[in-house]
């Protein structure tokens, strides 16, 4: 800012003027004044709009709106009409010319004013104004004293106010741009919203900083304590626990057999630093060392898988503003689901989940409040990164996300942001970190080609094939050979991987047999963690919440449902990708050896051995169980294997039911549960578990086929009715039936619709006209032993087609009715398949489902490892998947046998041996034709779907599409199932 310019800061590349250095976070029992609450609110076109008189302390405001701080003001008046503005979201494009570090002279502005009083008393000397978060850039007035502005939003920022602050009444009026020259450091593939999001408060400061340094030795057990302290009167440090008091913090304390800090177990010493001046400052310590040895990631001397996600900050109606119990939801549901590590993507968190992580126990990857992705379609002319002219804004950042995290003993890397480029700042900035803090690891995926600043070999998106190659060291070359060896000797992190929008991430199982065959590869983090859908009512009599995402705020640019990319659904719901990838990461691993009787217990745990689990076992016959006990497992150390033989109740259960002679499936599952309360989930809590068919289905008794009878336009078999000119199935029994024919449409799903390294699948979907397929009969033949049905499938266009021979038959006694369906393709078929089976409808709105095979939820050829096989009972609606974008899903695979219950009767569907089975109360047309949840309308008739197979699910909207075996070629196929009723 200038005289000349009082609005200059808003384009100055400056980080800030007037405010105080960076300092850790930390509480203090000097008092503090919480500013947080409704301010006075006007939001102004641009700078040609603005308040002139807005920091008069007399200024009249009454006028003026009420908004609540911390929110952003785009989400003030949803699930409605936002009030102020609207959201706007893209992935890489800015959402105004690039032409840095200029932004757009129509800059929407909030500006605020907060009256509040200061009691007599308050150490009015010693204060200091805080702000936890304000997007994007913003300038400071209290009393009517301009103190400073500043830039990084999701930083901290304090402003000395020991001479201007007063007991008594107190106006502080605050200025917030959307734009800033610092919008260019912040394009971070999320919405952009703006405003004073994080809480802001006056606090008395004593202690001006410390640094707590607790280091382990696992050789020796020792711990090494030492505390850093800035402050103006002599500071002395209590341990209690450690046999700590009145010590000299500086130390440094060695102590024998302290405990370490891991994410298993997360122990944390409480202490205190306490001043000369009365000031108490409460400690949580955890002791912890964090190495690379042998290009291996380790802590306190053991190797780290990391099992992680990326997390932004979220909730569907305040945005970016998250409540400490939000926070405390999502770390609970990590560990809940076996997830240890999360990655602050793609700026520093508030700071309460900091704690959150060191009380419950998550490795972080603590992140920059940095990202210049816009400047890649440009070819990263003019990126910041590499521009000297930035470099304070890049320090100031680093500085400030060091500082104030620096003593979360759950902080073990310091990431320097997300891709932006290369460049001397990114350098500088971690050489600046290898100065302040030799403890933790750098992490920057964007020097991945060199590793030259960094000390993890990060990738993103990349395909099994090439992680495993990674995990070998066979990486290609680094353009400098000065360089190649120390990148080969780095631990490899997935900083992203798993892309999970919308149905999927399909293959994590295959990632994480790769991961874990490779010492190298430390793992990584599935993105992301949450949808960030936005809530919204719906129009219409019966408004209906539902989530929005990119276009629908009526956005210039936008990147679409790209945003809606989580394990979370955006009210927090786990998505059948979370469910999933809990089993794929489980921390033990259980397999169940039949023929050997014996259960294999793996440990995969860092830290603890597995007396923490308590270990059960049931056997099912056909899905009801017929018997169920406990399973003694001695206490195995982490990365040790022990097998367990099958006790004598195990055996005697399968002996009974071997007798019994149902001639049904007969399955052991093996599960491990949490033996006792932690902090994170109630004893009983289930980690990991395993099934095993012991004794498969009896065959089907085969049945001398009933001739088909022709009856005017109906021709019957058995107990169905099929219509002679179509050849389709109009009854079966009481039941109406439209179908079934054969299908090989799907609603596309996100990773079919989009591919971020190449060309969608749907592109040669559409191409060979799957979407507009054309079911012809050829022929429709009673004989004396059922009825055959000939058809073609194929598009107006193309000569290439499927051939279908449907083959009906049906037993004397009208209870079985089969269907064998014969495809065989003609011409060209270079795509794969979306699916291939054959779907049906029959009346109804909802309808009970029963089924035997792999549940509860939906699963996929790729992503089936939590489905476990059981009996099931749900309904129609309650299968649904409902994704933010309405697209395929509520698959049920490998299904051996279902019921479908309307009011109108009973269908019985059996797999030969196994069918994926769908029913849902809309077609296939109207899910892909709808934009939102709510624009599904049930239109009176149940779909259903039996599926030979489904082509993959993949990761393509940002990753790799379906592995080999996962892809659904045209090849000539035969499968079969058979149909009944019942009462």
């Amino acid at each position: 800012m200038n005289d000349l310019d009082p609005h200059g800061y808003v384009e100055d590349r400056s980080p800030g003027t007037g405010r105080l250095r960076p300092r850790a976070a930390f509480a203090s029992d000097l008092p503090s004044i919480s500013l947080d609450g409704d301010w006075r609110f006007r939001l102004a076109s641009g700078l040609d709009d603005l308040t002139v008189d807005l920091a008069a302390p007399d200024f009249d405001d009454a006028g003026w709106d009420l908004l609540a701080v911390p929110s952003c003001w785009q989400m003030a008046g949803l699930p409605g009409e936002p009030r102020y503005g609207a959201p706007a979201y893209t992935n890489i494009l800015y959402p105004f010319p690039v032409d840095p570090p200029r932004v757009p002279r129509r800059n929407p502005t909030g500006e605020y004013r907060r009256v509040f009083e200061v009691p007599d008393g308050f150490p009015v000397p010693d204060a200091v104004l805080r702000f936890e978060g304000v997007d994007s850039a913003f300038a400071v007035w209290l009393n009517g004293i301009r103190l400073g502005d500043g830039k990084g939003s999701r930083l901290t920022t304090e402003f000395d106010v020991r001479d201007v602050l007063r007991p008594g009444r107190n106006v502080l009026a605050v200025r917030v741009h959307q734009w800033s020259s610092g919008s260019y450091l912040e394009d971070q593939d999320m919405w952009w919203l703006s405003g004073i999001f994080r809480s802001v408060s006056v606090a008395a400061r004593g202690v001006e900083d410390f640094f707590v340094h607790a280091a382990y030795a696992p050789a020796t057990g020792q711990g090494t304590l030492s505390v850093d302290v800035t402050a103006p009167t002599p500071v002395s440090l209590w341990v209690p626990e450690l046999g700590i008091s009145a010590a000299d913090p500086a130390g440094p304390h060695v102590i024998d057999g302290v405990e370490p800090w891991s994410d298993e177990k997360p122990r944390l010493y409480s202490g205190e630093l306490v001043s000369e001046a009365g000031e108490r400052i409460p400690l949580r310590i955890g002791f912890r060392t964090v190495a690379v040895v042998d290009g291996v990631l380790t802590v306190n001397g053991r190797p780290v898988r990391l099992r992680g996600v990326n997390r932004h900050e979220w909730h569907p109606l305040t945005g970016r503003t998250v409540a400490e119990d939000t926070m405390a939801a999502d770390v609970l549901l990590m560990k809940q689901h076996n997830i240890n590590a999360v990655r602050t993507s793609h700026y520093p968190p508030d700071r309460r989940f900091l704690d959150l992580c060191d009380e419950h126990g998550l490795w972080v990857f603590c992140e920059g409040d940095l990202e210049t992705h816009g400047f890649e379609p440009g070819g990263w002319r003019r990126n910041p990164s590499d521009d000297p002219a930035w470099h304070e804004a890049y320090l100031d950042r680093t500085a400030r996300l060091v500082e104030r995290d620096k003593n979360h003993p759950s902080v073990i890397v310091w990431s320097l942001g997300n891709e932006a480029g290369t460049g001397v700042n990114l350098a500088d900035a971690a050489a600046w970190i290898r100065d302040r803090d030799d403890s933790r690891l750098i992490h920057y995926e964007g020097d991945h080609r060199s590793c030259a600043y960094v000390d993890l070999y990060s990738r993103m998106y990349i395909g099994l094939d090439e992680l495993a190659a990674v995990g070998r060291g066979q990486e290609p070359l680094t353009p400098d050979p000065a360089d190649d060896s120390r990148r080969r000797a780095l631990p490899a992190v997935l900083c992203e991987y798993g892309h999970a929008m919308g149905t999927g991430p399909g293959g994590l199982s295959e990632y994480q047999q790769v991961i874990e065959a490779h010492p190298r590869l430390a793992g990584g983090f599935v993105w992301e963690w949450i949808d960030h859908g936005i809530a919204r009512l719906s129009e219409g009599d019966d408004p209906r919440i539902f989530h929005a995402y990119g276009g629908d705020f009526g956005e210039e640019i936008h990147d679409g449902s790209f945003v809606a990319d989580g394990l979370l659904f955006p009210d927090r719901t786990p998505s059948p990708g979370l469910i999933e990838y809990k089993k794929v990461i489980e921390p033990t691993r259980l397999q169940v050896d039949p023929a050997g009787r014996r259960i294999a217990v793996h440990n995969l745990h860092h830290t603890r051995d597995s007396s923490y689990l308590d270990f059960q076992w049931t056997v099912e016959d056909g899905g009801e169980a017929v018997g169920s006990g406990g399973l003694a497992v001695p206490a195995i150390g982490p990365g040790q294997t022990a097998a367990v033989a099958w006790p004598a109740d195990l055996t005697a259960a399968l002996d009974a039911a071997g007798k019994d002679g149902s001639g049904q499936e007969l399955w052991l599952t093996v599960t491990a549960v949490l033996a006792a309360d932690e902090t994170w989930a109630a004893a009983g809590h289930e980690i990991a578990w395993a099934q095993a068919l012991v004794t498969p289905a009896a065959a089907s008794a085969s049945f001398t086929p009933a001739p088909a009878i022709v009856g005017g336009r109906d021709i019957a078999v058995g107990p169905a009715r099929f219509d002679a000119r179509s050849g389709l199935m109009i009854r079966l029994g009481e039941l109406e039936l439209d179908g079934p024919r054969l299908d090989l449409w799907r609603a596309p799903i996100d990773n079919d619709l989009l591919n971020a390294f190449g060309e969608p699948q749907i592109t040669a979907w559409h191409a060979a006209g799957l979407h507009r397929m054309r079911h012809e009969v050829l022929g429709v033949e009673p004989d004396a032993s059922g009825l055959t049905v000939t058809a073609r499938l194929a598009a107006a266009g193309s000569s290439s087609g499927l051939d279908v021979v449907y083959r009906w038959t049906a037993d004397a006694d009208r209870s079985r009715l089969r269907l064998e369906a014969v495809v065989t393709p003609d011409g060209a078929w270079p795509a794969p398949l979306p699916r291939l089976g054959v779907a049906m409808s029959l009346p109804g709105d909802d309808a009970e489902v029963e089924w035997f095979g792999p549940g509860p939820g939906e699963a996929y050829r790729d992503a089936c490892a939590a489905a476990r096989v059981g009996r099931y009972r749900s309904t129609v609606a309650a299968m649904q998947t409902p994704y933010v974008r309405p697209q395929e899903n509520g698959n049920r695979h490998r299904v051996r046998r279902a019921r479908i219950t309307t009011p109108d009767g009973t269908l019985l569907v059996t797999g030969d041996p196994v069918i994926d089975l769908t029913v849902r109360p809309w077609s296939t047309a109207a899910l892909a034709a709808a934009a939102h949840q709510h624009d599904l309308v049930r239109d009176g008739r149940l779909y259903l779907h039996l599926d030979h197979a489904h082509h993959g699910l993949g990761s393509a909207a940002c990753g790799p599409g379906p592995s080999a075996p996962h892809v659904l070629a045209a090849v000539p196929t035969a499968f079969s199932v058979e149909f009944g009723t019942s009462r």
